[in-house]
């Protein structure tokens, strides 16, 4: 159960988080390490916005046609031998896969990339059916051991550290593991080798669905995706419908813009493409390919003007590694699956909007540093204003919000009744202004000021300083061209008579 379904809001969880300094310390870290590289991997490729306005075009495409490629590549997959199933929401998927585990008769199941399964909670199902279902990415291994839940879309465990993490481990070896990394991976390469070699069903997500040939492509930097798809005898995929891309030709841009937006590679290590399951000739393989086309919430946003491109989505995780928000409370304390900004669009799209998860649309500063790291360009700083709307007008607003809006509305209107409200804030901050800055908190000062200070109203505004800056530049001590002198003329005409200038 997620955090926001315990009933918890996004400000409690984010309180929790700020109160956190090693999660703060460790998710900025990352994350900016993460950002630098994306950086330097972007300028040392070149146009980096020609090419992500072409993954932008080929997503656009794909999901404004998605039904026919949906077609194509269920169709061109089952030719290559696969089993095709399309679930329309979680519950479905998940009884799908219990289905296939029953007939199998699995003891256990050895997983990779899956951020999908995560969101059907299908761990706990295949526990509830006898089924051990093991994480074989590092990260995801990590935090299952910690019975906890991802906190980043790439990099799973970002809020632990080494030795947090060898406390775990060593609780799974029965022995005392050093703080070491080589011996901590040696540890977990060698248990996992076991499971590996041992699972009946390996089970795996998606990156990208090819249409014209009904394969799927995994993009990974351990090798383990390519154990859990070769070794087991059955093999599930489960794979979100917007998932699909038209051609391989299509994927060398997706390719381009993945790598280098998450980790700032130039390639993934390993990138494999799965097109049916073992044939006579193969050496290894599943003799048995499930692919489960999963849409639980996402054929909501289809046909929507506000929210279609959220589909778009590449799971990069670059949106979180540029939030500031993000960076300062890291995954958790979003309470669902998804994190950052996505998660903050994605989660209540999928949920239909329910009120429950309506508040982390505010866990935002609408800068629009996530569009700016969009390797697709998703306007997710649009999306959340929308969210934010639809609340308002679903009627779950915040009273007090509301009434301090249109207050906002009302002073903001009229230039005099703005004057005279400054006014009042010169005279009133005197109670509270030490050294220059605002502390206290109290009424609306109080969220803001408890991690940082408002900073006290200047003694002069800027309409005050213009006012000497404009006799300065009209005296005769500094001349000026006469066609800038005749401008500034008729604005001081404009201002005075209460218009406006072009």
């Amino acid at each position: 159960m997620s955090a926001a379904e315990k009933g918890q809001t996004v400000k409690e969880r984010a309180r929790d988080a700020l109160g956190n300094d090693f999660l703060r310390s460790a998710v900025r870290f990352t994350t900016e390490r993460l950002r630098l590289g994306k950086k330097l991997a972007a300028e040392e490729h070149g146009n980096w916005d020609d090419w992500r306005e072409r993954g932008r075009q080929i997503r656009l495409h794909t999901i404004a046609h998605l039904d026919y490629y949906l077609n194509e590549f269920a169709e061109n997959a089952r030719a290559n031998g696969a089993h095709v199933h399309f679930a329309d929401t979680a519950e479905e998927a998940v009884a799908i896969s219990l289905e296939i585990a029953k007939h199998a008769s699995a003891k256990s199941v050895v997983k990779s990339k899956s951020m999908v399964s995560e969101e059907l909670h299908l761990n706990q199902a295949l526990d509830s059916i006898g089924v051990e279902a093991i994480e074989t990415d590092l990260g995801e291994y990590i935090i299952q051991l910690a019975n906890e839940t991802p906190s980043h879309i790439i990099i799973p465990a970002i809020h632990k550290n080494r030795h947090q993490i060898a406390g775990l481990l060593s609780r799974e070896a029965g022995e005392d593991l050093p703080a070491d990394t080589a011996v901590l991976a040696g540890f977990v390469r060698t248990k996992l080798r076991e499971k590996f070699l041992a699972a009946d069903i390996g089970m795996t997500g998606c990156n990208f669905a090819i249409a014209e040939t009904g394969s799927m492509v995994l993009f990974e930097n351990e090798g383990n995706a390519r154990m859990v798809t070769t070794v087991p005898k059955t093999q599930i995929t489960l794979m979100g419908m917007e998932r699909i891309i038209p051609s391989w030709s299509d994927l060398e841009v997706m390719a381009t813009l993945l790598p280098r937006s998450a980790t700032g590679q130039k390639l993934t290590v390993y990138m494999s493409g799965i097109t049916g399951p073992r044939r006579e000739q193969d050496a290894d393989g599943p003799d048995q390919m499930h692919i489960i086309i999963i849409d639980n919430g996402r054929s909501l946003q289809l046909g929507d003007p506000e929210f279609q491109e959220l589909l778009n989505c590449i799971r990069c995780g670059a949106c979180l590694n540029a939030c500031p928000v993000y960076r300062h409370i890291g995954g958790h304390a979003y309470g669902g699956t998804y994190s950052g900004p996505i998660g903050a669009v994605l989660t209540p799209a999928l949920k239909k909007n329910v009120a429950e998860w309506d508040d982390i649309a505010n866990a935002s500063s609408l800068c629009g540093a996530c569009y700016e790291a969009c390797p697709v360009k998703i306007p997710l700083h649009d999306m959340l204003v929308y969210l934010r709307r639809r609340k308002v007008e679903a009627g779950r607003g915040n009273k007090a919000e509301t009434l301090g809006m249109k207050g906002f509305s009302v002073v903001m209107g009229n230039a005099k009744r703005y004057r005279n409200v400054v006014r009042l804030g010169k005279l009133g901050q005197k109670l509270v202004v030490r050294n220059g800055e605002i502390r206290a908190r109290i009424g609306p000062l109080k969220g803001w000021n408890t991690y940082r200070v408002t900073p006290e109203l200047p003694k002069d505004s800027f309409r005050d300083r213009w006012s000497k800056v404009e006799q300065e530049l009209y005296s005769d001590s500094m001349p000026m061209n006469p066609e800038v002198a005749d401008r500034l003329s008729k604005l001081m005409d404009q201002r005075k008579n209460g218009g406006h200038g072009q």
